[in-house]
């Protein structure tokens, strides 16, 4: 092996040289039975950002209108108890937040079925502690869906 190739394997990282040694790892949500493509397949991370990103800014507009009366950093407070309660009543009904809904997301329990109240309290509360959610595994779900054992998929 000349050293290009050594430099190469060390920057596309240990799945890439694993690959290359004959290792098949199959596609995101394999392990789970989840299709490669389609509906139930595991959702991109593109939509899975935009969903919260818009939630959050929901929560932050009614936070803002609502309960905090001009002052910013109360807004900010605000907005993670709106967001827990807009996440335990949504998701524990529906399977999704108005963010989800909007991008074809959907949170369903990694069996297929709907999550219980008490794995989607689990589930928001690692999410609104940031890093579980920023933790994920090969299959692209997060520290806080696997604790869960729930996984985001496309509608």
């Amino acid at each position: 092996m000349d050293n290009r190739q050594a430099i190469g394997s060390w920057l596309s990282g240990p799945r890439a040289a694993a690959e290359e040694m004959g290792a098949d790892f199959g596609h995101r949500g394999k392990g789970l039975g989840l299709p490669e493509e389609g509906p139930g397949s595991i959702a991109p991370l593109g939509r899975r950002f935009g969903a919260i990103f818009i939630d959050w800014t929901l929560c932050m507009l009614i936070a803002y209108g609502l309960f905090a009366r001009g002052d910013q950093q109360a807004a900010g407070n605000w907005a993670l108890g709106i967001f827990l309660v807009m996440s335990l009543l949504t998701v524990g009904t529906i399977g999704c937040t108005p963010g989800k809904r909007l991008l074809g997301v959907r949170v369903v329990a990694d069996d297929g079925g709907r999550l219980g109240f008490v794995r989607v309290a689990v589930r928001t509360v690692l999410l609104l502690l940031v890093i579980p959610a920023l933790v994920w595994d090969r299959d692209g779900r997060g520290l806080h869906d696997r604790l869960s054992r729930s996984v985001q998929v496309r509608m």
